[in-house]
Protein backbone atom coordinates (compact mmCIF):
# COMPACT_ATOMS: atom_id res chain seq x y z
CA UNK A 1 0.00 0.00 0.00
CA UNK A 2 2.29 2.26 -1.20
CA UNK A 3 0.72 4.93 -3.16
CA UNK A 4 -2.62 5.84 -1.12
CA UNK A 5 -5.30 8.08 -2.95
CA UNK A 6 -6.48 10.20 -0.31
CA UNK A 7 -9.54 11.34 -2.83
CA UNK A 8 -11.69 9.79 0.22
CA UNK A 9 -10.46 11.94 2.75
CA UNK A 10 -10.72 15.05 0.91
CA UNK A 11 -14.29 14.42 -0.65
CA UNK A 12 -15.49 13.10 2.74
CA UNK A 13 -14.40 16.31 4.77
CA UNK A 14 -15.64 18.81 2.07
CA UNK A 15 -18.65 17.33 2.02
CA UNK A 16 -19.09 16.65 5.67
CA UNK A 17 -17.88 20.42 5.93
CA UNK A 18 -20.58 21.96 3.33
CA UNK A 19 -23.62 19.95 4.59
CA UNK A 20 -22.60 20.92 8.54
CA UNK A 21 -22.95 24.55 7.60
CA UNK A 22 -26.26 23.63 5.90
CA UNK A 23 -27.62 21.76 7.97
CA UNK A 24 -26.47 24.35 10.68
CA UNK A 25 -28.16 27.45 9.41
CA UNK A 26 -31.57 25.52 8.29
CA UNK A 27 -31.84 23.55 11.56
CA UNK A 28 -30.99 26.27 13.76
CA UNK A 29 -33.37 28.52 11.98
CA UNK A 30 -36.38 26.04 11.97
CA UNK A 31 -35.40 24.84 15.63
CA UNK A 32 -35.99 28.49 16.75
CA UNK A 33 -39.06 29.31 14.83
CA UNK A 34 -40.45 26.23 16.04
CA UNK A 35 -39.04 25.39 19.13
CA UNK A 36 -41.64 27.62 21.63
CA UNK A 37 -44.53 27.62 19.03
CA UNK A 38 -47.94 25.72 19.13
CA UNK A 39 -49.73 25.20 16.10
CA UNK A 40 -51.62 22.13 14.38
CA UNK A 41 -49.37 19.78 12.84
CA UNK A 42 -46.21 20.51 14.99
CA UNK A 43 -45.68 16.99 16.15
CA UNK A 44 -46.52 15.35 12.54
CA UNK A 45 -43.48 17.82 11.08
CA UNK A 46 -41.33 17.41 14.09
CA UNK A 47 -41.42 13.53 13.57
CA UNK A 48 -41.05 14.19 9.50
CA UNK A 49 -37.69 15.65 10.90
CA UNK A 50 -36.49 13.20 12.98
CA UNK A 51 -37.78 9.96 10.68
CA UNK A 52 -33.86 9.89 9.37
CA UNK A 53 -32.27 9.18 12.69
CA UNK A 54 -35.01 5.81 12.70
CA UNK A 55 -34.99 4.63 9.60
CA UNK A 56 -32.25 2.54 7.68
CA UNK A 57 -29.78 4.49 5.58
CA UNK A 58 -30.75 2.26 2.74
CA UNK A 59 -34.86 3.47 3.06
CA UNK A 60 -33.51 6.64 3.27
CA UNK A 61 -31.35 6.47 0.22
CA UNK A 62 -34.32 4.74 -1.37
CA UNK A 63 -36.83 7.87 -0.83
CA UNK A 64 -34.11 10.38 -1.96
CA UNK A 65 -33.07 8.54 -5.47
CA UNK A 66 -37.39 7.90 -5.21
CA UNK A 67 -37.40 11.84 -5.42
CA UNK A 68 -34.12 13.33 -7.00
CA UNK A 69 -33.70 10.20 -9.55
CA UNK A 70 -34.75 10.74 -13.68
CA UNK A 71 -38.24 10.13 -12.99
CA UNK A 72 -38.95 11.73 -9.39
CA UNK A 73 -40.46 14.76 -9.40
CA UNK A 74 -37.49 16.90 -8.46
CA UNK A 75 -35.05 14.71 -10.44
CA UNK A 76 -37.10 15.42 -13.37
CA UNK A 77 -37.74 19.02 -13.44
CA UNK A 78 -33.90 19.41 -12.92
CA UNK A 79 -33.09 17.49 -16.06
CA UNK A 80 -36.13 19.48 -18.05
CA UNK A 81 -34.94 22.97 -16.80
CA UNK A 82 -31.60 22.30 -16.33
CA UNK A 83 -30.39 19.57 -18.15
CA UNK A 84 -28.94 18.36 -14.60
CA UNK A 85 -28.87 14.65 -12.93
CA UNK A 86 -28.54 14.68 -9.21
CA UNK A 87 -27.97 11.05 -9.01
CA UNK A 88 -24.43 9.30 -9.16
CA UNK A 89 -22.74 12.96 -8.86
CA UNK A 90 -21.25 14.88 -6.16
CA UNK A 91 -24.20 16.56 -5.38
CA UNK A 92 -26.13 13.50 -4.14
CA UNK A 93 -23.33 13.09 -1.65
CA UNK A 94 -23.97 16.36 -0.36
CA UNK A 95 -27.78 15.88 -0.51
CA UNK A 96 -27.81 12.31 1.38
CA UNK A 97 -25.12 13.62 4.22
CA UNK A 98 -27.80 16.67 4.65
CA UNK A 99 -30.75 14.30 5.46
CA UNK A 100 -29.40 11.98 7.73
CA UNK A 101 -27.28 14.24 9.45
CA UNK A 102 -29.84 17.26 10.22
CA UNK A 103 -32.14 15.96 12.67
CA UNK A 104 -29.11 15.51 15.06
CA UNK A 105 -28.63 19.27 14.23
CA UNK A 106 -32.31 20.20 14.49
CA UNK A 107 -32.75 18.31 17.94
CA UNK A 108 -30.05 19.48 19.89
CA UNK A 109 -31.05 22.94 18.69
CA UNK A 110 -34.55 22.65 19.74
CA UNK A 111 -33.22 21.37 23.40
CA UNK A 112 -31.01 24.49 23.14
CA UNK A 113 -33.28 27.36 22.82
CA UNK A 114 -36.37 25.18 25.36
CA UNK A 115 -33.57 25.22 27.91
CA UNK A 116 -33.77 29.35 29.18
CA UNK A 117 -36.39 31.32 30.35
CA UNK A 118 -38.41 33.13 27.83
CA UNK A 119 -38.59 35.96 29.64
CA UNK A 120 -35.25 37.20 28.97
CA UNK A 121 -36.41 37.26 24.99
CA UNK A 122 -40.02 39.23 26.20
CA UNK A 123 -38.29 41.65 28.25
CA UNK A 124 -35.92 42.88 25.04
CA UNK A 125 -38.75 43.04 23.09
CA UNK A 126 -40.73 45.48 25.65
CA UNK A 127 -37.56 47.70 25.72
CA UNK A 128 -37.97 47.95 21.60
CA UNK A 129 -35.57 45.66 20.42
CA UNK A 130 -36.01 43.85 17.33
CA UNK A 131 -36.67 40.02 16.91
CA UNK A 132 -33.21 40.07 14.50
CA UNK A 133 -31.38 41.88 17.27
CA UNK A 134 -32.47 39.88 20.17
CA UNK A 135 -31.83 36.19 18.59
CA UNK A 136 -27.97 37.63 17.70
CA UNK A 137 -27.65 39.17 21.08
CA UNK A 138 -29.22 37.29 23.35
CA UNK A 139 -31.35 33.53 22.34
CA UNK A 140 -28.20 32.85 19.80
CA UNK A 141 -25.22 33.47 22.64
CA UNK A 142 -27.23 31.41 25.48
CA UNK A 143 -28.12 28.47 23.08
CA UNK A 144 -24.10 28.26 21.85
CA UNK A 145 -23.49 25.43 23.85
CA UNK A 146 -25.99 23.20 22.70
CA UNK A 147 -26.03 24.81 18.92
CA UNK A 148 -21.95 23.55 19.05
CA UNK A 149 -22.76 20.22 20.61
CA UNK A 150 -25.29 20.35 17.57
CA UNK A 151 -22.88 20.90 15.20
CA UNK A 152 -20.09 18.54 16.04
CA UNK A 153 -22.24 15.60 15.99
CA UNK A 154 -23.58 17.05 12.83
CA UNK A 155 -20.04 16.76 10.82
CA UNK A 156 -19.32 13.59 12.56
CA UNK A 157 -22.95 12.33 11.38
CA UNK A 158 -22.04 13.30 8.01
CA UNK A 159 -18.70 12.43 7.73
CA UNK A 160 -19.84 8.81 8.52
CA UNK A 161 -22.89 8.41 6.49
CA UNK A 162 -22.96 5.36 4.21
CA UNK A 163 -25.66 3.72 2.95
CA UNK A 164 -27.92 6.86 2.08
CA UNK A 165 -24.73 7.95 -0.29
CA UNK A 166 -24.36 4.78 -1.81
CA UNK A 167 -28.33 4.55 -2.63
CA UNK A 168 -28.54 8.03 -4.46
CA UNK A 169 -24.28 8.74 -5.45
CA UNK A 170 -22.97 5.07 -6.13
CA UNK A 171 -19.75 4.82 -6.39
CA UNK A 172 -17.39 6.48 -8.66
CA UNK A 173 -13.85 7.18 -7.80
CA UNK A 174 -12.44 10.54 -7.10
CA UNK A 175 -16.24 11.50 -7.56
CA UNK A 176 -18.45 10.28 -4.95
CA UNK A 177 -16.23 7.94 -3.32
CA UNK A 178 -16.14 8.77 0.55
CA UNK A 179 -14.02 7.22 3.11
CA UNK A 180 -17.25 4.69 4.51
CA UNK A 181 -17.84 3.89 0.59
CA UNK A 182 -13.81 3.46 0.09
CA UNK A 183 -13.94 1.04 3.16
CA UNK A 184 -16.51 -1.44 1.86
CA UNK A 185 -15.49 -1.30 -1.27
CA UNK A 186 -11.52 -2.04 -0.29
CA UNK A 187 -13.15 -5.00 1.62
CA UNK A 188 -15.12 -6.13 -1.11
CA UNK A 189 -12.10 -6.34 -3.42
CA UNK A 190 -9.72 -8.09 -0.70
CA UNK A 191 -7.70 -5.22 -0.02
CA UNK A 192 -7.75 -5.49 3.76
CA UNK A 193 -5.32 -3.29 4.31
CA UNK A 194 -6.72 0.12 2.39
CA UNK A 195 -9.90 -0.90 4.37
CA UNK A 196 -7.64 -0.97 7.53
CA UNK A 197 -6.40 2.39 6.89
CA UNK A 198 -9.39 4.28 6.07
CA UNK A 199 -11.10 2.60 9.19
CA UNK A 200 -8.06 3.87 11.75
CA UNK A 201 -8.25 7.15 10.26
CA UNK A 202 -12.33 7.69 10.51
CA UNK A 203 -12.47 6.35 13.60
CA UNK A 204 -9.31 8.50 15.00
CA UNK A 205 -11.59 11.87 13.42
CA UNK A 206 -15.04 10.77 14.78
CA UNK A 207 -12.98 10.20 18.37
CA UNK A 208 -10.97 13.51 17.96
CA UNK A 209 -14.84 15.30 17.83
CA UNK A 210 -16.23 13.43 20.55
CA UNK A 211 -13.07 13.54 22.83
CA UNK A 212 -12.82 17.35 21.94
CA UNK A 213 -16.95 17.89 22.72
CA UNK A 214 -16.45 16.52 25.99
CA UNK A 215 -14.09 18.24 27.13
CA UNK A 216 -15.46 21.52 26.12
CA UNK A 217 -18.83 20.63 27.63
CA UNK A 218 -17.36 19.90 30.58
CA UNK A 219 -15.10 22.85 30.42
CA UNK A 220 -18.39 24.63 29.45
CA UNK A 221 -20.06 23.55 32.46
CA UNK A 222 -17.23 24.83 35.26
CA UNK A 223 -16.85 27.81 34.27
CA UNK A 224 -20.53 28.34 34.08
CA UNK A 225 -20.53 26.94 37.67
CA UNK A 226 -17.88 29.34 38.53
CA UNK A 227 -19.89 32.58 37.62
CA UNK A 228 -22.53 31.69 39.78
Amino acid sequence: MTDINLSPLWLSIKTATIATIIVFIVGVLLARFIARRSFRGKTVIESIFMLPLVLPPTVVGFILLYIFGKNGFIGRLLIEWFDFQVVFSWYAVIIAAIVVSFPLMYQSAQAAFQQYDPNVEHAAYTMGASRFKVFWTISFPIAWPGLLAGLVLTFARALGEFGATLMLAGYIPNVTDTIPLAIYFAVESGNMEMAKFWVILIVTLGFAAMLWLNWWSKRNMTAHSNHK
